[in-house]
């Protein structure tokens, strides 16, 4: 035989060699998946009951935090947006699916179901290396070798499938047997659940379901448009709208349903809770007055502590109107965290998202990561090139510390806190910004600082006092009978208002200001039926018309009979100034003159003519 045939001969056997062993460990392998032993089944049950476990336990959790078993990176609030990316529910970090970053930029971020899946894949996987344990087992003789697991995950709208690829050999005395594939299926609708959920929200995107309700509550829980007849401002709690406005959310959000789901109306007008999307499943919306909100108030003189409508027709031009009225009109932006929950009586999945109402109507959705409350497409905070140094001190130049921040146009950056009264760090190039400092127990100051060009911005803070007021009419206290404005106004614009006697402390600075003090008391002044007639000119008919001749009509306007109740009976204006020395006292006592109660239009026309020329007078004790 030559030597090219002993050659071929020899490729042959090596063929078959390989080819036989290749089968004997597929047989093996099938032989011994097909043919485990009753004593070793248990094991490969436990290791599958773990599969089981592990799978339940990243339902429960993803579906506890709005899909996620990663809930990622915790961004916290700021004074802009005050909710973070996560909403604490019950210990639970549900991040948002839609939110207002610290920065004041807006994102979206929602879990696609293949994330999901991935997820608890991942979950699975380190629970099977991590908590299935085979000591019990081993104490009773077995060996097992094991190694890891390639997991993967199906999510269907009853049932999730579970595969687990794991070479897993076992033996005890002369049993012995290997597995690789292992499965588990958990009946749960978790699918379904998040379907749901995801209807809901794209909704929500298209048309602000839950934002149509929020700017109902804030028309029905707090001021936003009316007239008043009255001859005395309408004055309301600041915060006490704002603590409306949040228990008017609380209670009516808790109310809203979707048709499909379980629940009863109790009468024709519980419908108006009731949104029309089908559902299949029981839907709770929450909103909790104890969750962090963001709530801004634009109007008539609001500040701090009061918001105030003036009177029209008390002064210049009353005689005309004949009558007094307070108009008021108050512009409001809400942003404030919402939680959906898909469930029945086993299972939940919910999700959260921040609603936004902005100058009272629902914010429609761009969604998308986009600047909120500005119209710039760019976050400018991002781009914090210019190195600065900013320095707080009190009077005293004692170091002071607060909180920063830089607005640059219409956006505003969080710089940080203050250490030992100073900052060092980054903030965005900008010509003629301001830098805004707050710090506790002083008055919020706002200095100019271009950071294109400044390096060091120095700022002195003033300290303000809790003062206690009492406000006297002629000597007597106003308390007795009657209600008192009181505004402290400085040329830089900071300002504060009393409302006494419901208000008996004011916040005030070292500074000089403008004071006025208006005194209101029953009146009962009935201002009678009138007519007026007002003239105006209209095109003329005909030819004559068409030349631009225009003749004068008139109109007769009725005014019915109106009673004021409060009118002015007191007051003063004028000007000090406040050391600080004098505000630590903590006691004020303001005098102005008293007015003979009105009880005609000339005479409340009268006293405010005294109270524009009439004195205030504030004496600290």
């Amino acid at each position: 035989m030559n030597k090219a045939g002993q050659i071929a001969i020899y490729v042959i056997a090596a063929v078959v060699i390989v080819a036989g062993v290749a089968l004997y460990f597929i047989f093996r392998e099938g032989i011994s998946e097909g043919n485990i032993p009753a004593e070793l089944e248990e094991v490969y049950d436990y290791y599958e009951s773990c599969i089981w476990s592990e799978t339940q336990n990243a339902l429960d959790l993803a579906g506890s935090q709005g899909g996620r078993i990663d809930t990622g990176e915790y961004a916290p609030a700021s004074e802009y947006a005050p909710f973070a990316s996560h909403l604490n529910f019950l210990g639970f970090p549900v991040k948002h699916w839609y939110y207002i970053s610290a920065s004041g930029v807006i994102k979206e971020d929602v879990p696609t179901k293949a994330e999901i899946e991935a997820e608890i894949a991942d979950f699975v996987e380190e629970g099977l290396i991590g908590y299935c344990d085979f000591e019990q087992f081993y104490a009773r003789g077995y060996e097992i070798e094991k190694d890891e697991p390639e997991v993967r995950v199906e999510i269907q709208d009853n049932e999730v499938n579970v595969e687990v690829n794991s070479v897993i050999s076992i033996s005890k005395g002369e049993e012995s047997a290997r597995k690789v594939s292992h499965s588990a299926k958990v009946d749960s609708k978790f699918g379904k659940f998040y379907s749901i959920a995801r209807q809901i929200y794209e909704r929500e995107r298209s048309d602000a379901i839950f934002e149509q309700y929020a700017v109902d509550v804030l028309r029905l829980y707090a001021p936003v448009d009316g007239v008043e007849i009255q001859c005395a401002p309408k004055i309301w709690s600041t915060q006490e709208v704002m603590s409306e406005i949040r228990s008017g959310l609380d209670n009516n959000f808790r109310t809203i349903k979707f048709e499909g789901g379980e629940y009863e109306i109790s009468d024709k007008e519980r419908e108006y809770f009731v949104i029309d999307d089908s559902v299949s499943e029981s839907v709770n919306v929450i909103y909790s007055s104890e969750w962090p909100t963001r709530i801004e108030v634009d109007g008539h003189q609001t500040d701090d502590e009061v918001m105030i409508a003036e009177t029209v027709g008390t002064e210049e031009g009353m005689g005309i109107l004949g009558f007094c009225y307070v108009p008021y009109h108050f512009v409001y932006d809400l942003s404030f965290p919402i939680l959906v929950q898909v469930y029945d009586g086993t299972e939940i999945f919910q999700f959260s998202f921040i609603g936004i109402v902005d100058n009272n109507v629902p914010r429609m959705a761009n969604f998308g990561e986009r600047v909120y409350g500005a119209e710039e497409e760019f976050d400018l905070c991002e781009f914090s090139t210019q190195k600065i140094e900013v320095n707080l001190y009190d009077s005293e130049l004692n170091s002071v510390d607060g909180n920063l921040s830089y607005e640059c146009f219409s956006q505003r950056c969080r710089l940080g806190e203050t250490t030992d009264g100073k900052w060092n760090g980054f903030a965005p190039a900008c010509v003629n910004g301001f830098v805004n400092a707050r710090a506790e127990g002083f008055a919020d100051k706002k200095q100019r600082f271009s950071s294109n060009e400044e390096i060091i911005s120095d700022i002195l803070m003033e300290r303000e006092r809790e003062v206690e007021v009492e406000v006297l009419a002629g000597g007597q206290d106003v308390e007795g009978g009657g209600t008192a404005l009181i505004s402290f106004v400085r040329d830089d614009g900071y300002a504060r208002t009393v409302v006494y006697p419901e208000v008996k402390s004011v916040k005030l600075a070292e500074g000089s200001y403008e004071i006025s003090a208006y005194v209101y008391s029953n009146s009962s002044i009935t201002i009678p039926a009138s007519t007026k007639v007002e003239c105006f000119d209209v095109p003329r008919g005909g030819i004559l018309g068409i030349f631009g001749s225009k003749k004068e009509k008139c109109v007769s306007i009725e005014i019915p009979a109106t009673k004021v109740d409060y009118g002015l009976s007191g007051g003063g204006k004028g000007s000090d100034y406040f050391v600080d020395s004098e505000l630590a006292k903590g006691r004020a006592r303001i005098e102005v003159d008293k007015f003979s109660t009105p009880r005609s239009l000339d005479e409340l026309a009268s006293n405010f003519e005294k109270a524009d020329t009439g004195g205030v007078y504030v004496y600290f004790e």
